[in-house]
């Protein structure tokens, strides 16, 4: 016997059916619900880690204020510009960290990374006294010295404090301790090659990464141009396009405003006002902002990039 429409008979088994269906499908969700709070496989929380005294929840915040997910990713998330940092704790130690982020217009000396290492806190961490045991337990640090040591870098020189510092060590410390599936995957060697020429000035940065940069803008439309360049350079990892305070100043409606200066005297944002900020920012400091933060550009970009920049910044209103 089959059930027709309306047929009165077959509603009963068929409410029964839904009503299965519906009790099935909410056992599903609680199971899964139950199964997210469970500790997952060997991984790591942030609350117990900790480098001596400081600890990795607070380096969160830290690295959540300076904005350093706009440059490097974590486990695959962020911004490219640079290298993933998930596991740089583990390669190269919190004595490379400590000698490099105070620091970080330049890349440590093997005498920089020896002198950390007077640090109680390094030597309670690494159980390393010597600079020979301490590379030998990080060979990312050894690389690094011999293929970098007094080298520049790109990377902005931030007005870390001592406490800071020590604070994202221990929340680096912390995402060296995640267990990433095997991720971030080994930087190919040429890659990493092309990095460590940027990084030293020897090839231009639109020459190291032109797969990086997405399709150029047309030469006819300067902000165009702009626009991207600060997005290819990294500039928007330290500057909001409206006037909200990250790193270093926002964009929004600066063109052609009064900057008030460190040493107590105002500038007209004006053209050359911003191509002078652009390619030495020392130069003119602004008020509430350290100097020595926003590495020179004067040889990374031609004139006609720097008067696109210019460009675009004239494109930008306070919001």
């Amino acid at each position: 016997m089959s059930c027709g429409s309306g047929d009165s008979s077959c509603e009963k088994p068929r409410r029964r059916s839904a009503l299965l269906l519906l009790g099935v499908m909410a056992l599903i969700f609680i199971a899964l619900s139950v199964f997210s709070f469970l500790p997952s496989r060997g991984q790591a929380t942030p609350d117990p880690v900790s480098f001596g005294p400081y600890q990795a929840n607070d380096g969160k915040r830290v690295f959540q204020a300076y904005n350093c997910m706009g440059c490097h990713t974590l486990v695959g998330n962020g911004a490219y510009l640079g290298p993933d940092l998930t596991e740089v704790y583990k390669h190269a130690g919190p004595a490379w960290l400590a000698a490099f982020l105070p620091s970080a217009g330049g890349w440590p000396t093997e005498a920089a990374v020896r002198a950390q290492l007077l640090d109680p806190n390094q030597h309670a961490d690494t159980g390393t006294d010597t600079i020979d045991a301490y590379l030998q337990k990080y060979p990312g640090a050894a690389a690094r010295i011999q293929r970098r040591g007094g080298g520049s870098t790109l990377m902005p020189n931030l007005p870390l404090s001592k406490d800071e510092i020590g604070q994202l060590i221990a929340y680096l410390k912390y995402t060296s301790s995640m267990n990433t599936e095997g991720w971030p995957p080994k930087v190919e060697a040429g890659t990493l090659d092309r990095r460590l020429q940027l990084a030293h000035g020897t090839i231009a940065l639109a020459q190291a990464a032109p797969a990086a940069a997405a399709t150029p803008a047309p030469a006819s439309d300067p902000a165009a141009l702009g626009a991207q360049l600060v997005k290819d350079y990294g500039c928007v990892a330290c500057h909001a396009s409206d006037d909200k305070k990250l790193v270093g100043p926002g964009w929004g409606g600066l063109y052609e405003s009064s900057v008030s200066l460190a040493d107590g005297g105002k500038v007209s944002a004006d053209d050359a006002y911003l191509a002078e900020s652009i390619r030495q920012p020392n130069a003119k400091i602004v008020a509430g902002y350290p100097p020595g933060v926003m590495p020179a550009y004067d040889t990374l970009l031609k004139n006609d990039e720097v008067n696109a920049i210019v460009a675009y910044l004239h494109t930008l209103e306070k919001q």
